[in-house]
C-alpha cells in the first residue's frame, strides 16, 4: 500500500480533487429544467425578448442571445412561431400568496 501511494500519490489527490469539484459544479449550476420556458410569439425576435426579460437576467442583449441560440440550437433568425425556447432566467418556485391567486382564477 505504501509503494502504491508513493509511486502514484499525486494522481490519487489530482482525482480526488476533480470528483470534488465536479460535485460541487454540479450542485451549484441549475439544469435547463430550472430555466424559464416560453413560447415563440409570431413576430417575435430573440432581440425583443432579451429586451422583454432584460430586468430577470442580467445579461447584456447580446450575451443573452448567444446563450438562448446555443442552449436552444437555434439562430436569431431562424425562429418559429410556436417553439419553445428556453431562457437563462432561473424558475423560482411560487410563493403560497401566487399559488393562492392563481388558483382562485
Amino acid at each position: 500500500m505504501k509503494k502504491l501511494w508513493k509511486n502514484y500519490s499525486y494522481a490519487i489527490i489530482l482525482v480526488i480533487l476533480t470528483l470534488v469539484t465536479s460535485i460541487i459544479i454540479k450542485i451549484n449550476i441549475p439544469s435547463d429544467d430550472q430555466y424559464m420556458t416560453i413560447t415563440v410569439m409570431k413576430g417575435e425576435t430573440l432581440w425583443e425578448i432579451a429586451q422583454k426579460y432584460e430586468d430577470q437576467h442580467g445579461l447584456s442583449k447580446v450575451q443573452f442571445i448567444k446563450w438562448v441560440e446555443k442552449h436552444n440550437g437555434v439562430t436569431g433568425d431562424h425562429i418559429v412561431a410556436g417553439n419553445d425556447l428556453v431562457l437563462p432566467i432561473v424558475n423560482e418556485p411560487l410563493k403560497m400568496d401566487e399559488v393562492r391567486e392563481l388558483a382562485s382564477n
